[in-house]
């Protein structure tokens, strides 16, 4: 399978506008786990979750597709980063706890990631994948930044955006499914930091590879009507939805 690879042009920007996941969302997942010897984050990106799992985890292994990403991700003792596919991991067998998926399960071969998972994982072991849609600040600017991913780069999201859109509620998941609390993401943003991770969306960036302008420069003004002062720090949230399951008897 080739690797489909919208984020390594601008990993940097990644790594800066991206939310950060809650604390108590890994808490939760290391109380499923048995062992805390090695957990996986695979398709890392800019390392984030591979960060928060270093606290728990004697060894983080974390893989990437794309070696931008990897180069640009936040580096601990205890974290190994591997430029690999989802797919062909080359991590041991029967030698992981934990593996954790972070917004991007719609991007694999989901066979055969399965097939690796089940083969890395120890019986015992732990399967987490979770997404996030669209952000939550006001009515009103929420209104703007709908219509802006759905009708101004609408037809610039790959069509794995579909399963995002979804919460994951379609996708084959072969694992025994625990029934999962609810996790949010927040951030206190002021404009400019909202505005630098929309540029970070891989369909404003397709947009502008095809139309040749950055469309978040003609979202800016309309946003910052709504916005007030434009340093102004304000509440963004982002539902998390999150599944989780332990290898089948």
């Amino acid at each position: 399978m080739k690797f489909k690879d919208y984020f390594s042009t601008h990993s940097t920007h990644y790594a800066k506008y991206r939310p950060r996941y809650p604390e108590a969302l890994f808490e939760y997942l290391v109380s499923l786990c048995r062992e805390r010897t090695t957990a996986w984050d695979c398709a890392t990106g800019n390392g984030q979750a591979a960060l928060s799992l270093s606290a728990f985890f004697a060894c983080v292994i974390a893989t990437d597709a794309s070696k931008s990403q990897i180069e640009n991700a936040v580096k601990r003792e205890n974290i190994i980063y591997k430029v690999a596919t989802a797919e062909g991991s080359g991590i041991s067998s029967h030698s992981v706890d934990l593996i954790t998926v972070a917004q991007a399960l719609h991007w694999f071969d989901l066979e055969i990631f399965y097939g690796e998972a089940k083969r890395v994982l120890k019986p015992s072991g732990v399967v987490a994948v979770w997404m996030y849609n669209l952000l939550n600040v006001s009515p009103e600017i929420d209104a703007v930044v709908n219509h802006y991913y759905a009708k101004t780069v609408g037809a610039y999201w790959p069509t794995e955006r579909g399963l995002i859109e979804d919460n994951y509620r379609t996708i084959d998941f072969p694992f025994s499914e625990f029934e999962t609390p609810h996790f949010a993401m927040e951030a206190q943003w002021s404009l400019s930091e909202l505005l630098g991770y929309l540029r970070t969306w891989s369909a404003t960036k397709r947009f502008i590879a095809a139309r040749g302008f950055d469309p978040v420069e003609n979202l800016s003004g309309e946003i910052a009507t709504l916005w007030g002062t434009p340093e102004e720090k304000k509440l963004v949230r982002w539902p998390l939805h999150l599944r989780a399951g332990v290898m089948p008897c």
